[in-house]
């Protein structure tokens, strides 16, 4: 295994390790020796896999709300990381999107989270990631997940999926937008108000 980030990502790309996925392996990430904000989810939804851009759609739009972060400098500065449990579209099931496969951890994201040396601030979504980054809270509700890490111990912070999906739940626990959010954005604001190097 390559311990270079860029063919860490060469690999990445080239990667077929699923070929029984039913749109086809199609690696999608964001990543940046510079990344200093790693955004870890589930997988690329089927949406994503079209457009080979990840959150480039509603679920993006609050995500970056969240972050108070434009779309240009969540795509174009290096220093924004993305890096899902699931390189690939997984498929669909009748619960929704399926679960990424193991695999896909189990090969690439020890090395690549080695790789990742300047990350100061990650951000947790959904319990495969939750699984990873923060096992003492795996297998807890996604609401107690996010108000155990709401205080950014270990600059971790959960995050509820972004999707419109998630309205109610967002309207059930109003406490993540009032007390959670601004937390996180001032996390955000005080590593990208940093000039790179520093």
């Amino acid at each position: 295994m390559p311990k270079d980030l860029q063919a860490l990502k060469s690999a990445m790309l080239a990667c077929t390790l699923c070929k029984d996925l039913p749109l086809g392996p199609n690696p999608i990430f964001q990543l940046d020796r510079q990344a200093r904000i790693l955004i870890v989810g589930q997988a690329p939804g089927r949406i994503t896999h079209a457009k080979g851009r990840p959150f480039d759609d509603p679920s993006g739009d609050r995500l970056r709300s969240w972050l108070a972060v434009d779309k240009p400098t969540f795509y174009t500065d290096p220093r924004v990381g993305i890096f899902p449990m699931g390189l690939c579209f997984p498929g669909t099931g009748s619960g929704g999107d399926l679960p990424p496969p193991k695999i896909c951890a189990t090969t690439w994201r020890s090395s690549v989270l080695q790789a990742l040396e300047q990350v100061e601030l990650t951000l947790v979504l959904g319990a495969y990631a939750i699984a990873w980054h923060l096992p003492d809270l795996g297998g807890k509700s996604v609401t107690e997940a996010v108000r155990q890490s709401s205080r950014g111990d270990g600059n971790m912070f959960v995050l509820p999926h972004p999707s419109p999906r998630n309205n109610r739940w967002l309207k059930q626990n109003a406490w993540f937008e009032t007390e959670v959010i601004p937390r996180i954005q001032q996390s955000v604001r005080r590593i990208l108000d940093t000039p790179s190097g520093v």
